[in-house]
């Protein structure tokens, strides 16, 4: 094989690889925020953290769901949980459909010790039109479920504490998680020399509230586009990153969302694997 055989393989190999890696990023799943449609809603959306069983002394399985019901098949129907361990990352789940209106996420894990388990949903739909208009649904979700695994007393799980013995274990383990996390975050913000006070700082598994109140200095409207655009940015840049099969040990705790109070932008700030990441969202 002379050199200009070879030179013409080789290029043609790379071009050939390029077409398939661009085919690979065309046929991956996008969160897509669009205007939102009147016409269109949930029927249903819900998150759910429940203790399932006990193992063994050591160990015991919670299940974790999320539904969401669309009150039509649309185009696209897309649904992504994730799921927080005292502030950890434990698991995410992400599912697509075209032509649906119901997406089922579920799954059961294992754990040891005691756990103040977050999760929290995103539903997304994506409707589109004659005369290529499309417009889009969407919807979050929460739900948390503490449990107690303590070598001097039965296992124990709840959602609201009823006596003093559970309140006590609830205040312990919010501290824990809270102090855990404010470490992180600030940490971030140091090192992206980022003045918190100028910032309404927003932990990502508290999001949901905005599904009924208005971002400050926000109208309703407002508020739905920088939340669809917001999940929009971190479903690509965050989600699928840790659904990838390579990343089955993935590190991260939950990311702070900051929004400004000039009312101009909103930053993200997270880390994975030890990588600290920023998102800049202007609105």
């Amino acid at each position: 094989m002379n050199k200009w055989t070879f030179i013409c393989i080789l290029i043609s190999f790379i071009i050939l690889a390029g077409f398939l890696y661009i085919g690979r990023l065309s046929s991956l799943p996008a969160i897509t925020y669009f205007p939102i449609d009147q016409e269109t809603t949930f029927e249903d959306s819900h998150t759910s953290i429940e203790f399932y069983s006990q193992q063994d002394n050591n160990s015991y399985d919670i299940s974790w769901t999320s539904n969401s019901k669309s009150d039509k098949k649309v185009y696209l129907r897309q649904d992504a949980s994730l799921l927080f361990d005292n502030g950890r990352l434990k698991g995410v789940l992400s599912k697509w459909r075209q032509n649906e209106d119901i997406i089922q996420l579920n799954q059961k894990l294992t754990n040891e010790d005691s756990g103040y388990f977050q999760a929290i949903s995103f539903h997304h739909g994506e409707i589109h039109y004659p005369d290529d208009k499309i417009k889009s649904i969407h919807q979050m979700s929460y739900d948390e479920l503490y449990v107690i695994d303590s070598p001097t007393t039965p296992l124990e799980s709840f959602k609201e504490p009823k006596g003093e013995f559970e309140n006590e274990w609830k205040n312990l383990l919010d501290l824990t998680t809270k102090q855990q996390l404010l470490y992180h975050w600030n940490r971030l913000m140091n090192y992206f020399d980022i003045n918190k006070e100028d910032y309404i700082s927003v932990p990502l598994t508290s999001l949901y509230k905005y599904n009924e109140e208005n971002l400050p200095n926000m109208t309703l409207v407002q508020t739905d586009q920088i939340i669809g655009q917001l999940w929009e940015g971190l479903y690509k840049n965050y989600i699928l990153p840790a659904t990838s099969p390579s990343d089955n040990k993935l590190s991260s705790y939950i990311p702070i969302v900051l929004f400004d109070k000039k009312s101009t932008h909103l930053f993200v700030l997270y880390e994975v694997n030890g990588k600290k990441e920023r998102l800049i969202q202007k609105y």
